[in-house]
């Protein structure tokens, strides 16, 4: 698919100035207590508390400003449960920071990217968020929030 260049999320001097970033990498796991043990018994990483949101239980694991989000799926049939039957465990998603979603998401849809979610909504710690089909994203399940 041919896409269309496209104005940057952030311009000098345009908005906030913020630049996007990543904010966190999902992986999915198995079993929750087994993956926290070695970012804390190895790594010193304290977690977050843990969360429930879209069939999963995550727990956040915080490496400065990105955050290793560990998601254990509730049932098979959720999204991170078929990933898990399908590919096993390992890197679930990336999450891009960005200034402004909406704006994000509207520049998505002009270049022709699909979109999982069309509107913003609410994920982990209570951000808003919004995911790219993979088909679109050479292969990577991409998430945006702000």
């Amino acid at each position: 698919m041919k896409r269309r260049s496209a104005v940057p999320l952030s311009r000098k001097g345009e908005g906030s100035g913020v630049r996007p970033r990543i904010a966190h990498i999902g992986v999915a796991v198995t079993d929750l207590s087994e993956a926290i043990a070695f970012y804390r018994d190895v790594l010193g990483i304290q977690p977050k508390p843990t969360e429930k949101t879209d069939g999963a239980t995550i727990v956040s694991l915080p490496f400065g400003d990105v955050d290793i989000e560990l998601l254990q799926p509730d049932s098979p049939d959720t999204p991170v449960g078929r990933f898990l039957s399908g590919r096993g465990p390992g890197i679930h998603h990336v999450c891009f920071r960005v200034p402004h979603l909406e704006q994000a998401l509207e520049r998505c849809r002009a270049l022709g990217f699909r979109l999982v979610d069309e509107k913003p909504r609410v994920g982990a710690e209570g951000r808003r968020i919004a995911f790219l089909h993979p088909k679109t994203t050479a292969g990577i399940l991409l998430e945006l929030t702000e």
